[in-house]
């Protein structure tokens, strides 16, 4: 959830400013695990030299000819997205994180052969149809976690239909997404139970981010009184962690979202699944 400013001397590697583009100047980046996991090449596709960085904040600074809803010194931002073919049947009905040709913001190759490069530089080039405005009220810096770790847990809410105020939310894990579904589940009216093996993350939980309770998932007794009590799960943890204790929290029809990603895949016991539906 930290937003930092740093600025690294790759700016001639970007490509030109095309007639569709946005030149940003970037003040502000947040920190994204999926960052970590590039830059190890834990996913086994890093592409080196690579800039991570795609919570992106900052100022407008060029437009393309052909850009409308943006110019000079407006305050914007980018997530992970900076293109995509822009013609495929996701793409035309707004859902061109399913594109099967979409351009992440780096450690890829654009349409035009260059590579794209993220947030921790000086400047980004991305298509109009990516860029993002802030409101004047948001400061970039805080704004700028909410392109990725936002959007990333407010989008499965709001499509899964945990938004209804006094449905039960389980938050697993609290980092920079967790944090930011304990906050929008209090902001839905949600009943909000943070689930963590770390008991020391308690009180940040309850009393900074208005968690209402709080389950050690390494502590029996804790989890089996939480059995059979939540309408759904954000599941942000990016380790392999045991699945069917995690299933069994859930009511019948109860939503698990999976919104980490870890290294290894995951097993699950088909029983414990069957059981959750």
């Amino acid at each position: 959830m930290s937003s930092f400013y740093v600025h690294v001397s790759y700016d001639s590697r970007f490509r030109s400013t095309g007639d569709d583009d946005v030149v940003i100047k970037i003040l502000y980046c947040g920190i994204c695990h999926s960052d970590l996991h590039s830059i190890k090449n834990e996913w086994k596709n890093a592409r080196y030299p690579m800039i991570p960085g795609h919570e992106i904040a900052g100022e407008v600074t060029e437009v393309g000819k052909n850009v409308t809803k943006f110019e000079a010194g407006d305050r914007v931002g980018v997530g992970v997205m900076v293109n995509s073919c822009q013609s495929c049947e996701s793409c035309n009905e707004g859902f061109e994180n399913h594109c099967p040709g979409i351009i992440p913001t780096y450690n890829t190759v654009d349409l035009d052969g260059t590579i794209t490069y993220g947030g921790y530089s000086g400047m980004v080039v991305v298509h109009e149809r990516f860029v993002v405005r802030f409101p004047d009220t948001i400061p970039l810096d805080k704004g700028a976690p909410l392109l990725c770790a936002g959007i990333t847990v407010y989008s499965p809410m709001k499509y899964h239909g945990l938004n209804v105020p006094g449905m039960h939310l389980g938050v697993l894990g609290l980092g920079g997404l967790g944090h930011v579904a304990v906050k929008f589940g209090k902001a839905f009216g949600m009943k909000v139970t943070v689930i963590s093996s770390s008991p020391g993350k308690k009180q940040e939980a309850l009393e900074r981010l208005g968690a209402d309770a709080f389950v050690i998932s390494k502590d029996a007794d804790e989890m089996k009184a939480a059995m059979s009590t939540m309408d759904g799960i954000i599941n942000t943890v990016s380790a392999n962690i045991p699945m069917a204790p995690l299933l069994g929290l859930l009511k019948p029809n109860g939503k698990m979202i999976m919104v980490g990603l870890p290294e290894k895949s995951m097993e699950i016991p088909p029983f414990a699944l069957v059981a959750s539906i």
